[in-house]
């Protein structure tokens, strides 16, 4: 584009808006593409434009809307859509419930291309239909095109942005405890774990409590296996004492742990493993007494059929620490990033 007295422009297309203020209004007095009549003129310069930029035939740039057209078009994202252009980005919305995922790392590469701005949820982030997820555009009214081409040929080799939509889950539960099994304290962690869940597509099988034997968890676990049940939740007997089986339990299922123990507290003794492809958590009583935990931290992937890794409970430890807000605003808060 180039910068051309206003006099001189009659009878060139403006590359980009004129907004108008007054009161009571704000919007566009002249649109990109709107070619200069000489009537234009004085009124372009009550609008304070001496000058305005018109398009140069061959310079090899792209305006500001065509660039976030074709940013859109680089990273689909079935279950969410993009609208706009509209002052020069366009912004991915969410269709579904789901786990939003981000390639971090071609995050960065994009970002650091020149004049190309995307930003996101953060990665592993619980969504919900309407919810904004990115939004895309340049800094300067145009950009060499070379840097679009840069940005298309990246995103050809991997996606950029996902929903990753829930799947219903059929969970069995296993309550662990001497104290819980013969009655001498009630149960706490059925109503904790049935309100969770709720949150997510399909249902609870039941919740069986047993004393703390390695043989009677293993039973009842295999029970729930019987029943079609595709994820398993312990809880109780998940701390380092002797006398704490759970974990042993789990492990005579034929589970291969990934980590007993992770950097995020509430939820340090949490427990992920799997039985082939079906996740298994071992829950710390920490999910009883406070609201937010581990435990609702990895739900979403659990029902997103994401498998969590050691690296991704590795990297808990940065924004690990939950701060126990007097009023609870998770997921949008610090608490839980990885």
């Amino acid at each position: 584009m180039k910068k051309v007295p206003v006099d001189q422009a009659v009878g060139m297309a403006l590359c980009h808006d004129i907004t108008a203020m007054r009161e009571g209004f704000k919007g566009a007095a002249f649109r990109r593409g709107h070619v200069i009549r000489p009537e234009d003129v004085e009124k372009l310069k009550d609008l304070g434009k001496r000058t305005v930029f018109i398009w140069e035939e061959n310079a090899g740039e792209l305006h500001e809307e065509d660039c976030a057209l074709r940013m859109a078009a680089m990273a689909p994202v079935e279950g969410a859509h993009y609208t706009g252009p509209s002052e020069g980005k366009v912004v991915l919305t969410s269709d579904t419930e789901g786990m939003f995922r981000v390639d971090v790392q071609l995050l960065g590469q994009l970002n650091g291309i020149g004049d190309i701005t995307i930003s996101t949820l953060p990665d592993h982030f619980p969504v919900k239909p309407g919810m904004r997820l990115a939004s895309m555009r340049i800094v300067p009214l145009v950009t060499q095109e070379r840097q679009i081409i840069q940005a298309e040929m990246l995103c050809r080799e991997r996606p950029l942005l996902r929903v990753l939509p829930y799947v219903p889950r059929r969970a069995g539960v296993i309550v662990t405890g001497s104290e819980v099994y013969t009655g001498r304290i009630q149960d706490r962690f059925e109503p904790v774990v049935r309100r969770k869940l709720a949150a997510y597509p399909g249902e609870v099988l039941g919740v069986t409590l047993c004393d703390d034997d390695v043989d009677m968890i293993v039973d009842a676990a295999r029970s729930f296996l019987d029943r079609g049940a595709d994820f398993l939740i312990f809880t109780g007997g998940m701390s380092v004492d002797p006398d704490d089986v759970t974990p042993t339990a789990v492990q005579r299922l034929g589970a291969r742990v990934v980590s007993h123990g992770a950097p995020s507290q509430p939820g340090n003794m949490t427990l992920v493993a799997y039985l082939g492809d079906l996740p298994v958590l071992g829950v710390p009583g920490a999910a009883i007494s406070m609201p937010t935990t581990l435990f609702d931290v990895l739900l979403p992937a659990i029902y997103a059929g994401e498998a969590v890794t050691k690296a991704d409970l590795i990297r808990l430890g940065d924004g690990g620490l939950c701060q126990q807000c007097q009023t609870c605003h998770f997921p949008n808060c610090s608490f839980g990033r990885y």
